[in-house]
């Protein structure tokens, strides 16, 4: 058994530059992210001549079928392989493709088809994991400014966002920008009908994913509160993860771990769930990251600075069998030439002794 260290690439990362510093950092696999969509407002308006409001999120969701094709991810696992980087997982879905999944909307049953198309394609590539995050409001709440060691800029949480979600919008992006309809807001629903969708939406593409191979892996709620913008979170709390492997005990259901979301909860014992969650088989990837505090109170750390004892995670996966990629999940700039690359190099750099030195405690 042996971890191994990724690299977390948003498409606009898909270069050989990028390659070449992940690699230059100790990684062997990637975990990529084919979400398109754009990063301001201003870049969204340019993008389909709408008019734009800030509470238009990250911007719209494209769709990129381009992107999901059977040919374009070998063609994508092919170029990751040129720089000797293996593709251990996509992370999550487009909102275009399943913006009706997460509603409940007309168009629900047509995109669950498209969602079972998308795993075999990644059954047939040979992409062993899909992570995904059954949000409505998605990430929601952040702030950004010095909050880490040194006053090197990261991002933290200081209180819910309450702020309606307009109709057209889910998972923080405008999935339609003609249906998009600020003077409407979506109607909140309960954490049982949250639920109700999720399984349902498992119910119908769990066999899919255990015929092609492909392992479905859950991100807990980032920030992890009960609701956020009015709308009900599905894991919460470290035990909602129990929920959902009780009522969907098939191989294909997994965690996409994220520590530092698990560590901002207010209730149970990380080491324990990392623990019993890796002995179990449970996790696909592991995103590696540290915090201080507790939603809805917290800020993000050098990964070597916070409330978690990142040698003992480790020590815990290793003890437990995991057999599966960690990755950096966000760091905090440096301020240096490059912050974002010299904050990456630093969080890798620490990952990769950690993992050198394992079992050694």
């Amino acid at each position: 058994m042996t971890i191994r260290l990724g690299f977390g690439f948003y498409h606009h990362m898909l270069t050989p530059a990028n390659y070449a510093f992940a690699r230059q950092c100790g990684a062997t696999h990637a975990v990529v992210h084919l979400v398109d969509y754009f990063g301001s407002a201003r870049e969204a308006q340019a993008a389909d001549n709408q008019p734009v409001g800030s509470d238009r999120g990250w911007g719209v969701a494209r769709g990129s079928d381009a992107r999901w094709t059977r040919e374009a991810l070998a063609a994508l696992k092919a170029e990751l392989a040129a720089h000797d980087l293996e593709l251990a997982a996509i992370e999550n879905f487009d909102p275009a493709h399943w913006y009706d999944v997460l509603l409940d909307g007309p168009r629900r049953d047509e995109q669950v088809e498209r969602i079972k198309g998308i795993l075999r394609d990644l059954g047939a590539v040979g992409v062993p994991v899909m992570g995904y995050n059954f949000s409505i409001a998605g990430v929601a709440s952040r702030i950004s400014g010095p909050y880490a060691r040194g006053g090197a800029e990261s991002v933290g949480m200081d209180g819910v966002d309450e702020t309606p979600i307009p109709h057209g919008m889910v998972w923080n992006m405008v999935y339609d920008p003609a249906a998009y309809d600020a003077s409407r807001t979506l109607p909140t629903i309960g954490h049982g009908t949250l639920w109700d969708r999720l399984d349902r939406f498992l119910d119908d593409v769990l066999p899919v994913a255990e015929e092609a191979g492909v392992r479905l892996a859950l991100h807990p709620d980032d920030p992890p509160t009960p609701f956020v913008r009015g709308q009900p979170r599905l894991v919460h709390q470290p035990h909602l993860y129990d929920r959902l492997v009780e009522r969907h005990p098939s191989p294909a259901c997994a965690l996409e771990f994220c520590l530092g979301s698990l560590a901002e909860m207010t209730e149970g014992d990380v080491y324990r769930a990392t623990e019993r969650h890796a002995a179990a088989g449970r996790l696909g990837y592991v995103h590696f990251r540290n915090v201080r505090g507790k939603a809805p109170h917290y800020m993000e750390t050098f990964v070597d600075d916070g409330d978690l004892d990142m040698p003992r995670i480790v020590d815990i996966l290793h003890r437990a069998g995991y057999d599966g990629v960690i990755i950096p999940d966000h760091t905090p700039l440096m301020t240096a030439p490059g912050g974002w690359h010299a904050g990456m190099a630093y969080a890798m750099g620490y990952m990769r002794a950690l993992l050198q030195t394992v079992g050694s405690r």
